[in-house]
């Protein structure tokens, strides 16, 4: 049996062993999904693929569990590319002795150097690198952290600017990797330094961050009423045209919108959408654009991205593929391979749904090109590669086959 689908029997099985394990009917199961009894027969078989982030974890949530646990992530790979794990326990040491004395030796450098640190791993998530981002934390999280020890006035408050912002980065790092405990760890910490930096926005980007972890356990109400937390915070200054409160409330409309598209309100996700379109036309209108010590990526791509991603939430691929093709390509382009993996990715899926299998692997191929390790290890492009396969009539055909060998060989 081809890999992909043996890997969605097993987590059919695994699905079946939680849910015996609860004490769980099938129809139990059902009946918190809102599926027939039908329906969960055939995932835990592995008969239907799970191929969405939001159908998982909603799974996950009705059985209690964390998502990865029926995934079974991190996946395994050779040797050299599992020593980020070594580097994210040395990242929770890290972050576990926040109050300590730092365990950093020499002169940490000044905040306006180790800022400039943050755009080369902004350029390494970009790049979907993110197992080189885990392996360069730890060292960078003892330095900043020894920064605010030994400093005082601005330059401390920038020290732990620093803090929250590299906790965010393992933070992303991990969500993309699968390891939860770092992930919950690093969200903690971002909050706790964020309200020490006098950095009147970082809080809001902590905020962002737990919006994120929210998604993970399908609590779609709470994640809103945690963006429009974050949001109110940053009203005023977004009202009186700041431009750096403009990028983060953006991005946080964006959060809101998938949270609101996975929760069923399509009026609300269409709101959203246009609040941060609303904000991307106002930072491209500025005339000089300030430094983004965030590093967020907000732009007027990442929104068209978005409207495209909250229809598939919204399982409305039909409406997905006709903003796809509304969308600027000039926009588009600026995005990072990341950025642009995901949308690809998305793209496969619609095309999937809508039945044309060519345009669906042009697509994943296309994601698969631009973010290599990103794409191979995502879930839903491996349930997508997975569907791909199971419909083949025959022989798989080759351009197929060699993707799912090159799947298999970064599992």
């Amino acid at each position: 049996m081809p890999d992909m689908l043996a890997e969605q029997q097993a987590i059919g099985t695994r699905i079946k062993a939680r849910r015996l394990a609860l004490g769980h009917t099938q129809a139990d199961l059902a009946r918190a999904l809102g599926m027939t009894q039908g329906w969960v027969s055939k995932v835990e078989k592995g008969t239907i693929s799970l191929d969405s982030t939001s159908l998982i974890n909603r799974i996950a949530a009705a059985l209690a569990c964390h998502p990865n646990e029926l995934i079974r992530r991190p996946y395994v790979h050779s040797v050299p590319e599992n020593q980020w794990q070594a580097s994210a326990d040395l990242i929770m040491r890290e972050l576990r002795r926040y109050d300590l004395t730092p365990s950093f030796e020499g002169t940490p450098r000044p905040s306006e150097v180790l800022w400039q640190e943050t755009v080369r791993l902004a350029r390494l998530r970009d790049a979907a690198q993110n197992r080189a981002i885990i392996t360069e934390l730890p060292d960078l999280l003892a330095e900043v952290r020894a920064l605010a020890e030994v400093s005082a006035g601005h330059e401390r408050e920038e020290g732990f600017a620093l803090y929250a912002l590299l906790c965010k980065f393992a933070h992303t790092s991990a969500h993309a990797l699968g390891h939860p405990e770092l992930v919950a760890l690093a969200c903690d910490r971002a909050a706790w330094s964020a309200s020490l930096s006098a950095d009147p926005f970082m809080p809001a980007v902590a905020l962002g961050m737990r919006v994120w972890d929210l998604w993970g356990s399908a609590a779609w109400d709470d994640s809103l009423t945690l963006a429009d937390k974050a949001l109110a915070q940053l009203q005023d200054a977004y009202d009186a045209g700041d431009a750096l409160a403009m990028r983060v409330w953006g991005a946080g409309q964006l959060r809101a919108a998938v949270s609101a598209a996975r929760a069923g309100r399509e009026q609300e996700t269409e709101d959203r959408i246009s609040h941060a379109r609303e904000a991307a036309a106002r930072i491209d209108a500025l005339p000089e654009q300030p430094f983004d010590r965030y590093q967020l990526n907000f732009s007027a791509g990442n929104t068209d991205i978005h409207a495209v991603s909250v229809q598939l939430e919204l399982n409305k691929h039909t409406e997905a593929i006709r903003l796809d093709g509304r969308a600027d390509p000039a926009h588009i382009a600026t995005l990072p391979k990341s950025r642009r993996g995901h949308h690809h990715m998305d793209m496969a899926q619609a095309w999937l749904r809508d039945h044309n299998r060519d345009k669906a692997f042009r697509e994943l191929r296309m994601a698969e090109t631009l973010a290599p390790q990103l794409v191979r290890n995502h879930p839903v492009a491996r349930a997508t590669l997975g569907d791909l396969i199971r419909g083949e009539r025959g022989r798989v055909h080759e351009p197929l086959r060699a993707m799912e060998n090159r799947f298999k060989a970064s599992n």
